[in-house]
């Protein structure tokens, strides 16, 4: 176990902080530890992705940082720590920059760590690290919005883009609306990160069938499946519904889109 798997740091120009990353062995047998840094990017569905990621790009931060110890083992039932120390550039600007910590772990049996072995780690796990250094600008928008199906019944779909340097992460409601007006269902809008100059997808995932299985569309007719396994907590008759989504994007004002869904 690692804790916490994100880190969210405010720092100046010129600044030095010191943050600890605490990992817990479960299991039964100790476990060879390596903590490397690395940068890191999200995909369009904001999965983290290290493999391909740009190294030492415009809001990389990871020649700032220092990491101690490296390597360690764990013993079963015991716990260690990872510090790393942050040192922000005296002329960086404004902006949302990133970098990450990858943990790798092994079987504490063996030689520690030498090349040969490097295939041998069985898991490896990152604390994500986001460090806003100033007042940029917030430069969202929302591009579109739709529903596509989903494993637990269907999702709306919000694109949305950021023009600006600061991270942002996203809030709101997703309100849906009867054939009268009336609000038939809210959820809340997942909270993750929009990294600068950036576009990505975040999805709200609803489960709008009456009972488990029955068939929902779009208004366009698009036939969307719901999972056999989940029933929503109260059924929502058959018609055409107004989906609302209302997003806090960092703005001044709150952004709404909207799409229709018939089920």
């Amino acid at each position: 176990e690692v804790s916490p798997l994100r880190v969210e740091l405010q720092a100046g120009p010129g600044s030095t902080t010191t943050q600890p990353v605490t990992l817990t062995n479960h299991g039964k047998e100790p476990v060879r530890l390596r903590a490397t840094l690395t940068d890191w990017d999200l995909t369009r569905d904001g999965t983290p992705q290290f493999e391909g990621a740009e190294v030492g790009g415009r809001f990389s931060a990871t020649s700032w940082l220092r990491i101690a110890p490296p390597e360690q083992v764990i013993e079963p039932g015991a716990s260690a720590t990872v510090r790393f120390s942050a040192a922000v550039p005296e002329a960086v600007e404004p902006g949302g920059y990133r970098t990450g910590i990858l943990f790798e772990f092994e079987s504490a049996a063996g030689p520690l760590f030498s090349p040969k072995r490097e295939l041998a780690f069985k898991s490896r796990i990152a604390t994500l690290i986001y460090i806003d250094t100033g007042a940029a600008p917030a430069m969202t928008e929302l591009l579109d919005v739709r529903v596509q199906p989903s494993a637990a019944g269907v999702d709306i779909v919000a694109t949305v883009k950021n023009s600006g340097r600061r991270t942002v992460r996203t809030k709101g409601t997703l309100v849906r609306y009867d054939a009268a007006g009336s609000v038939a269902r809210e959820a809340a809008v997942p909270d993750v990160p929009l990294l600068p100059e950036s576009e990505r997808e975040v999805a709200v995932p609803v489960a709008l069938s009456t009972s488990s299985g029955q068939a929902l569309s779009t208004s366009s007719g698009q036939a969307l499946s719901t999972s056999s396994g989940q029933a929503p907590a109260a059924p929502l008759a058959p018609g055409l519904y107004r989906a609302e989504l209302k997003l806090d994007l960092g703005l001044p004002a709150i952004i709404i889109g909207e799409t229709p869904v018939r089920i």
